[in-house]
């Protein structure tokens, strides 16, 4: 696939790796190399999102939904495979690797950084020619899809060149950092602050971990959401999830602007991407796909 001749992407794009051309190398503003993919929209026109946005006075083909794994996911882990298949069935889907994951460069910042990530791949999406970014993202892809929202907000620097979500979905994340009040954010602190952890993380779970300490400390996802608004935000989490307890979504719908704003508390849904089944990643589209701002 070749890069559009617009000045603000074309820095951000490298030729394409797949003969497909539905698969591209992006380039971060800081210089990183992140793989990324597109899937066509591949349901009906005629399907319940479909009819939902229509409804609501869009145009449903207009969608792309951008993905936005968890802490040692990728771009070809099954479970957001799974995830891109169900989204694909009412809107186009791009996926991609956070740097230190998958066949991305560099190394991870647990959410900070990543945020450039997610902004080149949105700026790709539109490249593509969707006018409407939703962009939903899982666990720490949930906090970097908040951040996101809140720093290339439409308006926002201009959109940082067109880099801005107009709806925003997150899924299982984090209200605060450094929290370890659950045994796996406990395990999850090790693997990213010991070396011991860092080669664990590395060898075992293919995720390379920056090993330096954010400085300065990033915008917490509690303090992103109110600068969300007006684009609609959802807020989706299990009420058996074993990293984060209940008070994170409720602290972070309590941050944010109600008029907008949805929380779903999901009665025996675990954690993000792995745990999510099709019916409820089904109910997430639907509602992506007829959100509009207010």
């Amino acid at each position: 696939m070749s890069c559009t001749p617009a000045a603000d992407f074309a820095r951000s794009c490298v030729p394409s790796i797949t003969s497909s051309g539905h698969r591209v190398a992006l380039l971060t503003d800081d210089g990183v190399r992140i793989e990324a993919a597109y899937t066509p929209r591949t349901g009906p026109p005629t399907d319940p999102a479909a009819a939902s946005a229509a409804a609501a006075g869009a145009d449903p083909g207009d969608l792309v939904m951008v993905l936005a794994h968890g802490f040692t996911g990728a771009l070809d882990r099954p479970a957001l495979r799974r995830a891109a298949a169900v989204f694909a069935q009412r809107a186009a889907v791009v996926t991609f690797s956070f740097r230190g994951h998958g066949g991305s460069g560099g190394r991870s910042t647990v959410g900070d950084r990543e945020v450039r990530d997610l902004a080149a791949a949105v700026r790709w999406a539109r490249s593509l020619g969707h006018r409407r970014v939703a962009t939903v993202g899982f666990s720490m892809g949930g906090s970097v899809v908040l951040r996101h929202a809140a720093l290339y907000g439409q308006g926002k620097h201009e959109g940082r060149t067109g880099a801005h979500a107009d709806t925003v979905v997150s899924v299982s994340s984090p209200a605060r950092w450094y929290y370890r009040g659950t045994a796996p954010m406990r395990r999850l602190h090790w693997a990213v602050t010991r070396p011991a952890g860092r080669l664990v993380a590395r060898l075992g779970l293919h995720t390379r971990v920056h090993p330096e300490d954010w400085d300065p400390v990033p915008l917490s996802p509690t303090d992103a959401v109110p600068l969300i608004a007006p684009a609609p935000l959802l807020i989706v989490h299990g009420d058996q999830d074993p990293y984060f307890p209940l008070d994170h979504p409720r602290m972070l719908a309590a941050a944010a602007d109600p008029s907008p704003t949805d929380l779903w508390i999901e009665a025996g849904f675990g954690h993000a991407e792995n745990a999510a089944d099709e019916h409820l990643l089904a109910r997430i589209a639907h509602w992506a796909a007829a959100a509009r701002t207010p």
